[in-house]
């Protein structure tokens, strides 16, 4: 029991000692000979992002939706090979519904039994309506040889009324077998002319019959050579799949050359300043994770998209050149994880100097939309000094313009006391958002 009391007195005079310690240290640690300062120095700002995406071919053979002679519209699937699938020269790779181009084509058949039916029946009639012509002229022309032979002419004979009705009669016979002959050639080039618009109905026919014919080749996409089948993705990541529309021209896979892969993948948005072309990139192939490729940013997208539908996250989309392809181990489309190495060399070197001026990012604060520094004075005491900024990553960035190597500057607000500065977020590290009585707050972004 004595012993028990012994060890309470002794923890109660350790703990009134610590407290003591505390309050003197924090009533200190407001003063400005105790605010944590780091000095200025030049040093090498190198990032590393992380990012995802896909090997890909430098190089291949696209395959598009055929293109057909006549206008079908948009072209719907029945029947995709599977993405991946091993093809040879020839083989189907797509098919598309052949249901318009069939009834294009019984439509057109249609069309040209009828228009041959209509032919035959124009070429009868017009025989029959010549022949019919063809009679009549001559019946005329018997009549006029009859009314000349029989001709009342002798004025002996015949009285003069009679000899006039005979000149009378001879007129109109001859009349007759002109008017005769000339709807004979009337008949004949009517229907020369009906049998002609039936045979131009018949060409259009048997032309919409030719265009239904090669749509119907052309319902089917073949492989041009031995490869691998690759379903084109569209900017959400879909493949094309049985039942969907395609337009004409519109990409529907391709067929890979392996000889030589390239990787694509896609960097946050936040995390795309500073990407440029010929910066080191590391890939790892998530099916053999143990190996790692080499390789440089080939391109980098000027505008950052979306990806999935209806999700605000965009990405850069970046393109990396690999130092070697692997035609064993690397298969298109499958997924890899980049670290993009992103060492700026405006960061790295300038002004040809050694490096810039890297401090950590919480020493830079931000009011108004300025940039600034809390650097000490030859007094002791601080003063606020504007800043320009570079480069920077998660914990440190690149002053410009503003101070000078050597220079010590606050890693907080000396303004504020320890309390006020840790309630403004200022001690919870680089990322910490601002807070407190006014709109002082940690810069975060460049």
């Amino acid at each position: 029991m004595k012993k028990l009391l012994k060890a309470l007195v002794i923890l109660v005079v350790l703990g009134g000692i610590g407290f003591g310690v505390f309050r003197y240290l924090k009533a200190n640690a407001d003063e400005p000979d105790h605010v944590p300062t780091f000095t200025v120095a030049r040093g090498k700002l190198v990032r590393t992002v992380h990012a995802e995406g896909n090997l890909r071919a430098v190089k291949a053979t696209p395959l598009t939706v055929p293109k057909t002679s006549d206008d079908f519209g948009a072209m719907k699937i029945a029947w995709v090979a599977a993405d991946g699938m091993q093809v040879k020269k020839d083989d189907v790779v797509v098919k598309f519904d052949r249901t318009d181009p069939e009834k294009k084509l019984v439509d057109g058949k249609a069309d040209l039994d009828s228009a041959q039916a209509r032919l035959a029946a124009e070429q009868i009639k017009g025989r029959a309506a010549v022949e019919s012509r063809d009679s009549a002229a001559a019946l005329a022309g018997r009549e006029l040889e009859q009314t000349r032979q029989f001709q009342n002419k002798d004025q002996d004979i015949y009285s003069r009324n009679q000899i006039i009705e005979s000149e009378i009669d001879e007129k109109l016979a001859g009349a007759k077998k002109d008017h005769a002959e000339k709807t004979k050639t009337i008949e004949r080039s009517l229907s020369r002319s009906k049998a002609a618009l039936i045979a131009v109905e018949q060409q259009k026919a048997q032309l919409a019959i030719a265009h239904a014919k090669k749509a119907l080749e052309s319902m089917e996409v073949r492989a041009p050579h031995e490869g691998i089948f690759v379903l084109q993705r569209n900017w959400r990541g879909e493949m094309p799949k049985v039942g969907e529309q395609m337009w004409p021209g519109q990409p529907v896979g391709e067929i890979p050359l392996l000889e030589q892969m390239e990787v694509e993948v896609f960097v946050l948005e936040i995390d795309g300043s500073g990407l440029e072309k010929n910066q080191r990139a590391e890939i790892v192939i998530e099916a053999r994770p143990e190996t790692i490729y080499e390789g440089k940013i080939r391109l980098v997208d000027k505008l950052a998209k979306p990806r999935i539908g209806g999700v605000p996250i965009q990405y850069f989309a970046v393109v990396v050149a690999l130092d070697k392809t692997d035609a064993v181990t690397m298969k298109p489309g499958q997924r890899v994880r980049a670290k993009l190495t992103l060492d700026d060399p405006k960061a790295g070197n300038l002004l040809g100097i050694a490096g810039p001026l890297v401090v950590p990012r919480q020493a830079v604060l931000n009011k108004d939309g300025k940039n600034f520094v809390y650097r000490r004075t030859d007094r002791g005491d601080f003063e606020q000094v504007p800043v320009e900024l570079g480069p920077a990553t998660s914990g440190r960035v690149v002053i410009t313009k503003g101070v000078s190597e050597g220079d010590s500057i606050a890693l907080r607000d000396p303004t504020r006391s320890l309390d006020q500065a840790l309630s403004a977020g200022q001690g919870k590290g680089p990322a910490a958002g601002g807070g407190g009585g006014d709109d002082v707050q940690i810069m975060v972004g460049e």
